[in-house]
């Protein structure tokens, strides 16, 4: 129990990160591992995204009290990505995620050098409607993203994040409170499968989750008040740090 002060204070800050531009499991998940580094991994996952759901939701309350969404686009984004955990999930035990352990800095850093050389992606709001192909593209992104955090998952708030921004024409405020929506499907996906098999900590779960949605109080509320211009630079911050830590786990650590 000694240890769980240390974890309460990461949820916080995780959620304050995660509220304003995703990125929140590159400080959560890492703190479980080095409190229980004799835990199967996939208890302390399921345990972070029990965590990181509460969050996320609070996150997404809030920002829906400040922006309108396209939800003819949104929601066929919700329910795919909540279809994509499922079968990512139940993929783990059956693909090597090697590849994608190797790939990951490469695909960020190209997210990184984009959204760099474009400032003006984001800028502003203008989507490109609620047409039958926008909400095609919407369950693709919804899909792909959430096959990805069912069988992977560094760096799906920041994958969704760039996909509205860039494939809708959202700015980042408006793409932030999506991106939250979607990532609360994926999650709630993830953690049902992983609840079917026993592999969740629940009361550590829920402490860390009630940290996590006080934190997100914080991080919603700085986004909502500072604006796109905000997140954005948060994001390029965010994506950063996510390019450092997925380089040196894949490279370095072993």
């Amino acid at each position: 129990m000694f240890v769980w002060p240390l974890l309460l204070a990461a949820a916080f800050f995780a959620g304050l990160v995660d509220a304003v531009a995703g990125g929140g499991g590159l400080i959560q998940v890492p703190a479980l591992f080095a409190a229980y580094p004799n835990e199967h991994p996939a208890t302390l996952l399921s345990t972070n995204k029990v965590s990181a759901v509460g969050g996320t939701l609070n996150a997404a309350r809030k920002y829906l009290r400040h922006v309108s969404l396209p939800w003819a686009v949104v929601l066929p984004a919700i329910v795919a990505g909540f279809v994509g955990s499922l079968l990512g999930a139940s993929a783990v035990s059956t693909f090597p995620a090697e590849p994608l352990r190797k790939a990951l800095p490469f695909v960020l850093l190209f997210l990184l050098l984009y959204t760099w050389f474009q400032p003006s992606l984001g800028e502003a709001h203008a989507p490109k409607g609620e047409s039958r192909f926008q909400q095609f593209k919407a369950a693709v992104l919804g899909l792909t993203i959430g096959f990805y955090d069912g069988f992977f998952g560094p760096g799906t708030g920041s994958f969704l994040l760039f996909g509205f921004v860039r494939f809708f024409a959202f700015d980042f405020l408006h793409a932030s409170a999506a991106t939250k929506l979607v990532n609360v499907a994926t999650n709630l996906a993830a953690i049902l499968l992983l609840a079917s098999l026993g592999q969740i900590n629940w009361p550590l779960g829920i402490a860390m989750m009630v940290a996590n949605i006080v934190g997100s109080q914080f991080g919603s509320r700085l986004a909502i008040q500072h604006g796109s211009a905000f997140v954005r630079k948060a994001f390029l911050v965010i994506v950063s740090a996510l390019i450092l830590k997925s380089a040196w786990n894949a490279y370095f650590l072993n």
